[in-house]
């Protein structure tokens, strides 16, 4: 398997904050704490590289697990439509204080040399796109506890044949708890929620066409449905000069409607990540960033197989 294979860019692009749900709620760091109002000013963009390491599967089933180095860049935008972060890239199109619906457009790597899979088409490259309505559920009076619910829905497609292969729908409810333990600057993240894939999506990843069936891999065809449930748990902190985070993942496949495919060995695994990212640079001009950011959880994402 190519290095990096499965990693959704998101989590390449900032290793961690693709899943760290706190970070562009992150703190400014002490020298640049936010006047009472909350409302803070930020650059309109910054930019940083560092380094790290990912542990995950093939795809979500696999029982194949591999851990890469990875290289971090970091890059934040905060333009008045269009925006970027360690969340993703998204457009704002609605953006209330209650409620946010935004558009996000992530990827996925390929599955090459899975001994499972030995002698099936190599599960190409996707690109997925579509819309998350978010919800701010609740905050606490100083703010430091947030909950939103969460209810992204991405159109996929492989690039190359087949193309379009269906819907991924990954509804959550993500807490958000900065200066966690009372240690400044330091934010935890929590999310849980369950997954729902089209037919047509489940059938791209784990259907066994009979032309490709074996004694020891029977034909099977997927229905499309549910697809199991995620927990996610990320801590992270912005210093001055660098940012760093690390995170954990659980998936079970219990109960999804693919669970007996042949082309799943392991109905629940774990999987992390570790990483630190420098600042380079970052604009003279400088955005007023409201009392909370609450970007797309692209994770969502890196949800898929």
């Amino acid at each position: 398997m190519a290095l990096m294979d499965r990693a959704c860019p998101a989590v390449i692009a900032a290793l961690l904050g693709a899943v760290a749900h706190a970070q562009s709620q992150e703190q400014a760091p002490p020298e640049q704490e936010p006047p009472p109002s909350r409302a803070q000013e930020r650059p309109l963009w910054e930019f940083g590289l560092g380094v790290g390491a990912v542990s995950f599967r093939d795809y979500r089933g696999s029982d194949t697990t591999h851990a890469y180095p990875v290289a971090v860049p970091y890059f934040i935008y905060r333009g008045r439509l269009f925006q970027a972060d360690r969340s993703g890239v998204r457009s704002k199109f609605l953006h209330q204080d209650r409620v946010e619906l935004n558009f996000s457009i992530n990827a996925t790597t390929p599955v090459r040399n899975n001994a499972t899979r030995a002698g099936m088409p190599q599960l190409r490259p996707t690109v997925e796109l579509g819309p998350a309505l978010n919800v701010h559920a609740w905050r606490s009076k100083s703010d430091n506890v947030r909950l939103d619910i969460r209810l992204p829905v991405r159109a996929v497609a492989t690039i190359g044949r087949p193309g379009f292969i269906g819907w991924f729908f990954s509804p959550n409810v993500n807490v958000d708890f900065l200066n966690a333990g009372g240690l400044p600057g330091w934010n935890l993240g929590l999310l849980t929620g369950p997954l729902f894939a089209a037919r047509r999506y489940d059938d791209y990843y784990y259907s066994v066409p009979s032309q490709y069936a074996t004694p020891n891999r029977p034909s099977y065809a997927a229905s499309g449905g549910f697809a199991g449930t995620q927990l996610l748990a990320s801590l992270t902190k912005r210093y001055p000069k660098f940012w760093t985070g690390a995170y954990v993942r659980y998936d079970t496949l219990a109960g999804a409607s693919f669970e007996t495919s042949p082309l799943v060995r392991s109905h629940n695994y774990w999987s992390a990540g570790i990483g630190i990212a420098w600042m380079i640079g970052h604009s003279s001009h400088t955005v007023t960033v409201p009392e909370y950011e609450s970007p797309y959880d692209s994770c969502s994402g890196c949800s898929n197989p």
